[in-house]
C-alpha cells in the first residue's frame, strides 16, 4: 500500500504525528516537495523534535527514509539535522537518501528572499526568508543547480559563476546590496558535496525498486494544500505542488502506483504569514486557542492565525487531492467553547459561494456563513474510544464528515501518540 499524506489545510495541520504512527507500518517514508521551511513536530518519549527536511520517519529504526526530486536542499540545514539525530541515538546514515535530483539552496537564494519580500508592499507573503522560492524560481528557469552538479567540478564550477554573476548584478543594480562571494560560496558547497554524498543516489530508481518488491511507501507532504502554488491562494502560497499529485511529480513514483490519500486538518484552522483567512478569531478568542493549541511555527516560531473550521476550504482540498480518509487532530482545544461555528460559505456582494472561489477579492472580502454547535465542555485528552466521546464532540465530528463527504479515521486529542483515537469503520 502506498499512501500520501498532504495538509488539507495552510499546513501546520499536526501531520507529523499522523505521520511518524503511520510511518511504524511503512517501509519507506519519503518528503516529496518543499524545503527547510516546513517543520513536522514529533513528540517521543525521549523528548520533542522538530525536522525541517527528514521525513518523520527516522525515528523507526527500520524506515527507510528518502528527500525526493521534488525538494529544494539547503546542506548545511540538511546537515545540521542529521547531526542532531545522530547525537541523540538515532541511526541516520544508511537510512536517509537523497535524490541526486533534488535543487539546491545558495546563500544568494535566501538573500534575494529577503530583498523580495521588503519591496513586495501590499502583496508582501511572509516567507520564511530560508531561499525556497528562488530556488524554485532557478529550477523553472532552467538555470539551477542540482545535487548531481556537485559532483561534475567543471559543470558545477560554471553553473555557479553564471548564477552569482546574473544573482550580482541583481543585487548591486535594483537591491544597491553588495555582491555574494563566489569563491566562498564554491569552496563551501565543495565541503558540503562531500559530507552530502554518502546519501545521494537516484532515488526514483530507489522508489521503483522498492515497489517492485511491494514494500509499503507513504509520502510525505509539507505544508498544506492551500499554500499549494496552483491550488493554494495564490500569491500567498509556497514554491511547489504540495497537493497528493505532487508526491509523483516530486518522487518519479508513477501516479497509478499510489493507492490512498489521507488529509490532515486541525479541528479549527490556522495558517502562518499573509494572505486571506476567511474565518479567523477576533483577538480576545484568537490568543485563548492559541495559548492553548501552542500555535507559533515550528519553523520559525511565529504566532499562527487562528480561526473556526472552513469547510469550504477542506472540501477542496478533498477534491483536488482525491482524499479518501481524514485525520483529525487537536479536538482537545475545542474542549472550553461553549460554542462551536463551522463555515459552509462565504458570502460576497450578495452571492453566495460554497465551493472555494479563485479570486483573491472574494477570499479576502467574503464574509463567513456559519453553522453553530453545541460544545462539549469536557476533557477528551484521556479518552480512547470515539463511543466515550462526548455526545456533541461525536456530532461535531460527524457533521464534519458529512460537509467533507470523506469519513474522519484518525483522531487526536492530544500530542502524545497515545492520546490518538482510530475509528472503525462502522463508527464513521
Amino acid at each position: 500500500m502506498n499512501t500520501v499524506v498532504v495538509g488539507a489545510q495552510w499546513g501546520d495541520e499536526g501531520k507529523g504525528k499522523i505521520i511518524d504512527i503511520l510511518s511504524k507500518g511503512a517501509d519507506y517514508v519519503v518528503r516529496y516537495q518543499g524545503g527547510n521551511n516546513a517543520g513536522h513536530t514529533v513528540i517521543k518519549e525521549c523528548g520533542e523534535f522538530v525536522l525541517h527536511l527528514i521525513p518523520s520517519g527516522i525515528f523507526h529504526p527500520k524506515t527507510i527514509c528518502v528527500i525526493g526530486n521534488g525538494v529544494v536542499v539547503d546542506p548545511a540545514a540538511l546537515m545540521e539535522e542529521v547531526e542532531s539525530l545522530e547525537k541523540k541515538g538515532f541511526r541516520v546514515r544508511g537510512r536517509l537518501f537523497v535524490s541526486e535530483r533534488a535543487h539546491l539552496i545558495f546563500p544568494y537564494h535566501k538573500q534575494m528572499d529577503c530583498l523580495r519580500e521588503s519591496k513586495k508592499g501590499f502583496l508582501k507573503i511572509g516567507t520564511t526568508g530560508r531561499g525556497i522560492g528562488p530556488s524554485y524560481g532557478d529550477k523553472a528557469y532552467r538555470t539551477g543547480i542540482r545535487i548531481a552538479d556537485l559532483y561534475d567540478e567543471k559543470v558545477f564550477r560554471e553553473k555557479l559563476q553564471l548564477a552569482v554573476s546574473e544573482k550580482n548584478e541583481i543585487f548591486e543594480k535594483i537591491y544597491n546590496q553588495p555582491p555574494s562571494d563566489f569563491n566562498k560560496i564554491y569552496a563551501d558547497y565543495r565541503v558540503w558535496a562531500k559530507k552530502l554524498a554518502p546519501y545521494v543516489c537516484d532515488t526514483a530508481l530507489l522508489l521503483w525498486e522498492a515497489h517492485a518488491k511491494k514494500k509499503s511507501i507513504l509520502f510525505e507532504g509539507a505544508q498544506g494544500t492551500h499554500l499549494d502554488v496552483d491550488h493554494g491562494t495564490y500569491p500567498f502560497v509556497t514554491s511547489s505542488y504540495v497537493t497528493a499529485g505532487g508526491a509523483a511529480v516530486g518522487t518519479g513514483m508513477p501516479p497509478s502506483n499510489i493507492n490512498n490519500v489521507i488529509g490532515v486538518v486541525k479541528a479549527y484552522t490556522t495558517r502562518v504569514g499573509e494572505g486571506p483567512f476567511p474565518t479567523e478569531f477576533d483577538s480576545r478568542l484568537m490568543e485563548e486557542i492559541r495559548e492553548k493549541g501552542k500555535e507559533f511555527g515550528a519553523t520559525t516560531g511565529r504566532p499562527r492565525r487562528c480561526g473556526w473550521f472552513d469547510s469550504v476550504l477542506v472540501r477542496y482540498s478533498c477534491r483536488v487531492n482525491g482524499i479518501k480518509e481524514i485525520a483529525v487532530t487537536k479536538l482537545d482545544v475545542l474542549d472550553d467553547l461553549k460554542e462551536i461555528k463551522i463555515c459552509i460559505g462565504y458570502r460576497h456582494r450578495g452571492k453566495l459561494y460554497t465551493n472555494f472561489p479563485a479570486s483573491l477579492s472574494v477570499q479576502k472580502e467574503g464574509k463567513p456563513v456559519y453553522e453553530t454547535h453545541r460544545g462539549w465542555l469536557q476533557d477528551t485528552t484521556q479518552i480512547k474510544k470515539f463511543n466515550n466521546l462526548p455526545g456533541n464532540a461525536k456530532k461535531y465530528l460527524k457533521r464534519l464528515s458529512g460537509l467533507l463527504a470523506v469519513p474522519i479515521t484518525v483522531l487526536s486529542v492530544g500530542s502524545h501518540e497515545n492520546q490518538t483515537i482510530f475509528i472503525p469503520l462502522k463508527k464513521r
